[in-house]
């Protein structure tokens, strides 16, 4: 079999800029703005301090991500 010579590399989540249009904010007591942001099949939390949740597929996962964050 034939080895994948002309496969391109793909960035990763942190080299993608997030949409502006995709951003959902949500505001914290603690003064963090945390929003979810779609990147192709996944959702993760971000926050404006700039810590980013893991990448879920389910978007109910990445809020609650973003709650935890803020919580603590």
């Amino acid at each position: 079999m034939d080895p994948h010579s002309k496969a391109t590399l793909v960035p990763p989540f942190t080299a993608v800029p997030v949409p502006r249009h995709l951003v959902e904010p949500v505001r914290a007591p603690s003064g963090h703005l945390t929003s979810t942001a779609e990147r192709g099949s996944f959702c993760l939390a971000v926050c404006t301090c700039g810590w980013t949740g893991p990448a879920r597929r389910s978007r109910d996962l990445a809020r609650r991500d973003a709650t935890r964050h803020t919580a603590g």
